[in-house]
């Protein structure tokens, strides 16, 4: 049932919310073992939760437009009195003193929360593998990825434990799961959603998002989420737009361009069954009216060399707080210098000591200009370049990952087959626009794969338009 009409049901006292939560409760407990979709799973507040908003009902107060529906929120993002860990073992048993604004802005509109997802550690990943707490599966195939870094919130709305999920998204960690699981997952404009209570990897790319089964839900969350928010310095105060109004009003006339950077011109490793998506994806949005041509981002192809100076250097410089001082458990030794270093060799993982690395380096003397300085100048260029397609096109499409879900440990070994599955995700991040992957078929294999949908910056309204056509004539395509 989607999250709107569960709101409606609850708030009619056509359902309980107890009813609602119970009924996730028991999926959870029918799969969770075998998906590993949650570090936590909060059973009794979510039913203390729903009894609370019954009772209001029965007094006949107006609820929230959430008003029993449950949801997931990745485990970067705090919740006050509850373990926020990043699926790390350094800040293992760290509850945070406060909630993020979203969270908030969620219990304003009297959503339940049912629990924390598991995610790549510090979000750093594109396979939630990388997690002190053991990987998530993919519920359509349990030998498979669900992607990352936000697999367990993808996972959780995929396998029916939560109607909706928040994630966040630094270089597709919300879209390419979204893909690879078959649900829809959005990332909106950067600053659009306030980021304060979000445990920083790259401040200049990351943003929160909604994962849901369908448009209509994800338009709703991210309505809810948005706003200008004092707390978040790069917080746009611009309105909040109203999406969901606009959902059914069609792409009559729209132009849509297809980024051939993306869709196999000049890019390796996309496979056929993606590519063969995104072209029936064009003749649905030719169908509906719109004028559809190939597009240019020549830039583009750059975005992955760019985003892995760029994301890194601002890692090493956010993870210097997790010192074994203020957070988590600490591993003492005989000086404070060596408790330090220590306590980050024991608490981070893998991946997350590989890119503090990188980015250290990355902004080194000697090497500042060379590396970090350079990748500027080449997100100024996609974003020049952006700006210039968006002359011509109103929206842009693209896959959103090159491949459908891919088994468990294939690509543990080797860091750089793993980076590449964000590679058509990446540049919006660069440049700060909003983008979303909307579920659109099967591949030979049968999963799931996820048609991107890009706009220019605070264009939300248009891309959900051509989200919810596309949406509907996802049945119309031969699987």
């Amino acid at each position: 049932m989607k999250a709107v009409e569960i709101a409606k049901k609850v708030a009619s006292g056509e359902l309980t919310a107890r009813s609602v939560v119970e009924q996730h409760l028991e999926n959870i407990k029918n799969l969770e073992t075998e998906v590993n979709a949650f570090n936590i799973v909060t059973t009794e507040k979510a039913l203390e939760d729903a009894d609370q908003i019954d009772a209001r009902i029965a007094s006949g107060e107006t609820l929230g437009p959430l008003a029993g529906v449950p949801i997931a929120v990745k485990d970067n993002l705090c919740t006050r009195g509850l373990e926020t860990t990043c699926s790390s073992k350094i800040l293992e048993g760290w509850k945070p003193p406060y909630n993020a604004t979203v969270i908030d802005k969620l219990k304003r509109a009297d959503a339940i929360l049912i629990g924390k997802t598991n995610c790549d550690e510090f979000a750093m990943g594109s396979s939630t593998e990388n997690s002190a707490f053991g990987p998530t599966r993919n519920p359509h195939n349990l030998e498979l990825v669900p992607g990352g870094s936000s697999g367990g919130s993808a996972a959780a709305v995929a396998a029916g434990f939560s109607p909706l999920a928040l994630g966040s998204d630094t270089g597709g960690s919300i879209r390419q799961p979204a893909a690879l699981c078959g649900v829809v997952g959005v990332k909106p404009t950067y600053g659009r959603v306030s980021r304060y209570g979000l445990v920083a990897f790259a401040s200049s790319l990351d943003q929160i998002g909604p994962f849901a089964k369908t448009v209509s839900d994800a338009a709703l969350t991210l309505e809810i989420i948005s706003g200008y928010d004092p707390r978040d310095s790069t917080s746009i105060s611009e309105n909040s737009p109203e999406i969901t109004k606009v959902l059914d009003e069609g792409i009559e006339g729209m132009r849509i361009g297809v980024i051939e950077e993306l869709s196999g011109k000049g890019l390796d490793g996309i496979s056929e069954d993606v590519l063969l998506r995104v072209e029936e994806a064009t003749k649905v949005f030719s169908k509906a009216g719109a004028i559809v041509e190939p597009a240019s981002v020549p830039a583009s192809i750059y975005g992955l060399s760019a985003y892995y100076v760029i994301a890194p250097a601002e890692a090493s410089s956010n993870l210097a707080r997790y010192d074994g001082i203020r957070f988590g458990p600490r591993t003492e030794a005989a000086t404070t210098a060596e408790t330090m270093t220590a306590t980050r060799t024991k608490g981070f993982g893998d991946e997350v000591k590989r890119r503090i690395m990188l980015g250290t380096y990355a902004l080194s003397a000697g090497y500042y200009d060379a590396y970090y300085g350079k990748s500027q100048k080449v997100r100024t260029l996609i974003m020049n370049d952006f700006a210039k397609a968006y002359e011509k096109f109103d929206i842009l499409i693209s896959p959103t990952a090159p491949t459908t879900a891919f088994p468990l440990g294939e690509k543990t070994t080797d860091p750089m087959q793993m980076y590449l599955q964000d590679v058509c995700t990446i540049p919006s991040n660069l440049a700060g626009h909003p983008a979303m992957s909307v579920p659109f078929g099967l591949g030979k294999d049968g999963m799931p794969i996820g048609v991107q949908i890009l706009a220019p910056a605070l264009a939300e309204q248009n891309m959900f338009r051509a989200a919810r056509v596309l949406e509907l004539g996802n049945g119309e395509i031969s699987e």
